[in-house]
Formats: C-alpha cells, sequence, structure tokens
C-alpha cells in the first residue's frame, strides 16, 4: 500500500517572532528546509505546533504560507482536533479552503465522551470535507483511547484512512493493521522502525524537525532490505530521541530550543509553555552534534 501522505513526516514546530506573533515567513523557510533533508510531508497544528494556543486564523494563514513554500513537493496534512465537534468542522473546513491535502484529528479530550460518541465525533468531522482523515490515538495527552474496536468500525468510512499511534498498545495497532487498510503512522519517535517493520506507513516525527534526514534514512535502509542497517540508524537516533521527548519537557519545547541552535526559525514558545534552560538547550545540541558526528 502506498502511504497516503507520504512516509517521512514532520510534526513541524510553529515559528514565531520574537514577540510571540506568528511567523510565516520563518514557516516558509523551515518547511523548506525540511522538504529538502527528507521530509515528504508535513503536519502543521499539531501538538508540537501549539495548536492549543494558536487561533483559528493562524491555523489557516499557517497552512496557506507553507502550501505556498513547498508546492507539490510534500503533503500537508493540518491539525483541526479540539474537543468541540462543531469547532473541529470549521477548522476542517477552514484547512480544506486554505489548501491542506488532509487532516489530523486528536480523540475530543477533556470531557471524555464514551466510545461511541467518538466515533460519531469522527464520522461527523469526516463528511465535514472532501478531505482524507489521520486519527490521532494519543490518550496520555487526551484521557481518551480511540479503541481497536472503535478503529475497525471507522475504516468503514472511505475518508478515514490513517492513523498517528501515540497510545503505546503495540498489539492494538497490530490487531487494527491486520484486520484494515488503515496507514499506521508511528508518532512516538522511539517507534518508527518497530511499526513500519509490523506494516507501518511512516511516521509522524517530532525529531524530524532536527533532524529530518537522518529520520528517513532508517525507513530508506528498511525499504532497500537493510534491516540491519536501520537498526543501527535507529540506535544512532535513540540518544537524541530521549533527550527530546524523555527528559520530562514537551517536544515542542526541546525542538524549539535546539533550532535555535542551528539558526533555523523557531522563535519562543507560547504560555503556558516555558523556554528550555541553558543547560538543557546545551545539552541537546551536545546530543545533536554527535548524531551528526557519526
Amino acid at each position: 500500500m502506498t502511504p497516503p501522505f507520504g512516509r517521512t513526516l514532520c510534526a513541524m514546530i510553529t515559528p514565531f517572532t520574537p514577540a510571540g506573533a506568528l511567523d510565516l515567513d520563518g514557516a516558509q523557510e523551515l518547511a523548506a528546509h525540511l522538504v529538502g533533508r527528507g521530509c515528504d510531508g508535513l503536519v502543521l497544528s499539531g501538538t508540537t505546533g501549539e495548536s492549543p494556543t494558536t487561533t483559528d486564523a493562524e491555523k489557516a494563514a499557517l497552512i496557506a504560507a507553507v502550501r505556498q513554500a513547498v508546492g507539490i513537493r510534500a503533503t500537508i496534512v493540518a491539525g483541526i482536533g479540539t474537543p468541540d465537534t462543531l469547532h473541529t468542522t470549521r477548522l476542517a473546513r477552514e484547512a480544506e479552503r486554505a489548501g491542506a491535502d488532509g487532516l489530523l484529528v486528536v480523540a475530543p479530550y477533556y470531557s471524555r465522551p464514551p466510545q461511541d460518541a467518538v466515533e460519531a465525533h469522527f464520522r461527523r468531522i469526516a463528511d465535514a470535507t472532501g478531505l482524507p482523515l489521520v486519527l490521532y490515538d494519543i490518550p496520555a495527552r487526551t484521557g481518551v483511547r480511540i479503541e481497536a474496536d472503535s478503529l475497525l468500525r471507522l475504516a468503514e468510512h472511505p475518508r478515514i484512512v490513517a492513523v498517528k499511534d501515540c497510545s503505546y498498545d503495540f498489539l492494538a495497532a497490530q490487531k487494527v493493521l491486520a484486520r484494515t487498510g488503515l496507514a499506521y503512522y508511528a508518532g512516538c519517535d522511539e517507534h518508527n522502525l518497530a511499526l513500519y517493520a509490523v506494516g507501518g506507513a511512516g511516521c509522524v516525527s517530532t525529531v524530524a524537525n532536527v533532524a529530518p534526514d537522518h529520520v528517513r534514512a532508517v525507513l530508506d535502509a528498511f525499504d532497500a532490505g537493510l534491516t540491519a542497517r536501520a537498526a543501527h540508524l535507529q540506535q544512532r537516533l535513540t540518544p537524541l530521541i530521549e533527550a527530546m521527548m524523555a527528559n520530562g519537557l514537551p517536544g515542542t519545547v526541546t525542538a524549539k530550543a535546539l533550532l535555535a541552535t542551528l539558526s533555523l526559525p523557531a522563535g519562543p514558545v507560547r504560555p503556558p509553555l516555558a523556554p528550555a534552560d541553558r543547560a538543557t538547550t546545551d545539552g541537546l545540541r551536545s546530543v545533536h552534534d554527535a548524531l551528526v558526528a557519526t
């Protein structure tokens, strides 16, 4: 199966100016850089893109600007998830008008609806536009699972085509992969190769903000039949994955801190997030430089 949105997708940060405004020029520069370094898809306004603190108008402007920058060289998947079904459908239509190729829709959070209501939420959004949907299963943030049996039923909808999996339930992912045509994207960088090896479509990577070519190289090696090489490359990435994703700070914070040291557009994070301190930033850069040097 050809992955519907590419294989190496970056969960792109949203650049801001020093004053905290949306930096569209920076977004275009970063998007072009990421695509030039191997990303064939970009996810905008996801968790890493600080979607909780960007406005609807900013989200639409970001899609339009990035589309102008990358053209047809990469797919654009727009994060539109909110806990409000009506709001989410409005964002879906706005993303379609702005030029998105697909929609990333997280499970409705905070209100914690039962599974039948979760399914109805996704179907209503899928019916709102002509764009394909990626369902985003990240219960650690939402408090709501998209259960495997729900995914089996939702897969029957013609525009529900993929899952971004941050469930840490590898057995459930394999169950759905075996019984549906849903494309599974690893949403946790430590699972990129493992999920791909059992039939996943690729990854939606936060680490790709700062090491896009290294993230892609893992999948390229596996596709070439070089499985030991793929495993080696994934292991080489592990210190950076750990530094960025497992040190108690959100990936948004660590990605922006590291991007700034690489002279790439990033800018500050918006409250309630707070920037990484100097010691953390220096540590991130050290791990990054060790990866690049090997």
